[in-house]
């Protein structure tokens, strides 16, 4: 049967018919991008070996990198004294 002639077969068949054959279909390729997805993943997982990691990374040296990094520090604010203030501002006040 020509590609054309199973298109139109489709073409007249009901909605929901419709929505399941394209479904259908969008899942199956879903699954086969996803299978070569994995396999791809798994070959560059092998490809790499742990020591060429671990020399490219070379965390003894990226550790002391991160300990010499200046520590962020929030300001402390005198939020809790200001309050305090004003509280006895209005206590005044009154």
């Amino acid at each position: 049967m020509e590609f054309s002639k199973y298109l139109k077969r489709v073409q007249n068949l009901s909605l929901i018919k419709r929505k399941i054959i394209f479904w259908a279909i969008i899942i199956f390729f879903g699954l086969i991008l996803f299978v070569f997805w994995v396999r791809n993943i798994k070959q560059k997982i092998n490809i790499f070996s742990k020591e060429k990691i671990s020399e490219e990374i070379n965390f003894p040296e990226l550790e002391e990198k991160i300990k010499s990094l200046p520590k962020l520090e929030i300001p402390k604010t005198e939020i809790e004294e200001d309050l305090k203030k004003l509280e006895e501002i209005k206590k005044n006040s009154e």
